[in-house]
Parts: structure tokens; sequence; C-alpha cells
């Protein structure tokens, strides 16, 4: 017996068609299978599709699971603040609470004078962690850039997480961030060497833009040869940030997307609680298309 399901798909970290990051939506995935949710993730090749459940707790919002092309993720910016704003009707007191595999997460809503939606922010469901270094000719190798244009001044280039997957995260120079371009044979290489890895590598490149950090997000091993927004990567960079000055808490805008034509602005905030450095990101949301599948 077929079935068919409706979905929605926005642009994200942006408040205009075509830029931020895309994404899909299923509002109700009731009757999908997992292998269904992932061959459809994989037929609408964004970076991430989003399948929405009834929550195991009704105090709940909803149970939202979130695949790639090749793979689920415990976690993911851009696919909760998209999904947010396509659930926007389902908020008490303009906040939602997603069942996710990292564990709750919760959004809160912006909304202007006239009740729209304008802004969502998203608190990551577990405090950074810091991994292990990874040698600079190796990342910058991934990268596609020289060893020169990794920057070491604060730290190495560094493995940190606070619930999606993990993200080196390095600095590099103005000209390398231009010019960076994944080798793939690279980072299968990094990975064949570097079990603790466990056989996934994207790379999380920043660098200072005036007031603000200006980033590219790279992993071709999961399908996503570059990434226009990726807030599951800008909130432990916002958390390392603020492990590394010492500060109680702090704030930055990140500009992504910009090399491939879909720039995004992504808003987080990071700050230091009894548990460990949390930290949230934020940003807007277009809706583009709406249609259904029959399966």
């Amino acid at each position: 017996m077929s079935r068919t399901f409706r979905y929605v798909t926005l642009d994200v970290f942006t408040h205009r068609r075509f830029g931020g990051n895309q994404l899909a939506v299923f509002p109700d995935a009731r009757g999908m299978t997992d292998a269904e949710m992932q061959s459809l993730a994989a037929e609408m090749n964004y970076s991430e599709t989003t399948f929405v459940l009834p929550p195991a707790d009704p105090a709940h919002t909803a149970r939202v699971r979130i695949f790639h092309r090749t793979a689920e993720m415990p976690f993911a910016g851009h696919p909760n603040v998209g999904t947010a704003f396509v659930l926007a009707d389902r908020a008490v007191d303009d906040v939602l609470r997603f069942e996710e595999i990292a564990g709750l997460v919760e959004i809160r809503l912006t909304r202007d004078a006239a009740g729209a939606v304008t802004s969502a922010t998203v608190a990551a469901p577990q405090s950074l962690k810091i991994g292990g270094e990874m040698p600079v000719e190796i990342a910058a190798a991934c990268a596609g850039i020289p060893p020169e244009g990794v920057v070491t001044t604060r730290h190495a280039p560094t493995i940190a997480s606070d619930g999606g997957n993990p993200r080196l995260v390095f600095e590099v120079t103005p000209e390398a961030m231009a010019a960076a371009s994944p080798d793939i044979a690279a980072f299968r290489r990094a990975v064949e060497t570097t079990p603790a890895l466990g056989g996934k590598l994207s790379l999380y490149l920043y660098r200072p833009e005036g007031t603000g950090l200006r980033t590219r997000m790279f992993s071709p091993l999961a399908g996503t040869w570059e990434d226009a927004a990726t807030g599951s990567a800008a909130t432990p960079l916002a958390g390392f940030l603020l492990h590394l000055s010492g500060a109680e808490n702090g704030a930055w805008e990140i500009t992504q997307g910009v090399e491939m034509g879909r720039p995004s602005v992504l808003h987080t905030t990071a700050r230091r609680t009894p548990e460990g450095i949390r930290a949230t990101v934020g940003g807007g949301c277009v809706r583009m298309f709406e249609g259904s599948v029959t399966l």
C-alpha cells in the first residue's frame, strides 16, 4: 500500500532566498522506515534532511531524526533551526524541545511585532568536549593548503564537539581561507592513520574578520564537499574560543558559505556553567518549496 509524505524545504541561516544552507523537513514521518529516511536524505541531496515523529515524552515537542546523505546524525545546527520554523505553531512560550540522539535540544523562537518568526536559537545539547590535536601538515593537506596557511599562535588543529559530529577546528590565514579546497585522498589517509577519528573527519576552518569570524566547513567523506552553514561546528568553535580566552561568556557572528555563493550568518554564544562550557547558535530562515513524495 502506497503512503504519501509531505515535505518543506528551506534556506537556513539567511533572510533571503538562495542564501544559507538548504534543508528538507518531513513534518510527519510516521510509518517511514529507517531505510526510507536514509534514501530520501540521499535523494534530496542536501547536507541534511529531518524527519519529525511523535515525542517519547509528551512534555516535549517532537522527536527529530537528522540524516545526511550517508548516515544519521546525533545533532546538527541548521536542521534544528529550519525544523523549528516549520513547527513554530507547536511552540509553547516560543520554546520547542526536540528529542534527538544527542539528547534533548531546546530551540527558542524570536518573532516580529506581527508575530512572524524571525529567528531561532538552538542550545547545543552537550557541554564542550575537547579532543586530541592533529599535526599541522595533515590538517593542511586535507584542506588543500600549505602548512604555513595554518595559524598556530593560539592553538594547534584541535578536535571539538558538543553533541554533534566532532570537528577539526583550526585557524587559517586569509589567503588559505580563500584557497582551501578539500583533498579527499588526504582525508582518507588521515582517517586510516588516525584510528581515534573513527573513520570520520570534518574540517572547520576559521579566521577573524572585523568583529566576527569567517568560516568554511569540509566533510567530503560524508558526502558534503563543502557546507554553506554548519551550526554543529559553530557551537563547538564558540565554546573552544571561550575556553581559550578564559572569559565567562562571549558572542561571535560567523559568516560562512561565501565561497559557495550561499552566504550565511550564524549568531553564536558561549558561557561557562557548572557542567562545562555551553553554546548556542541562531539565525533566520526562508521557506522555499513544498511538495510530497509517495513511497
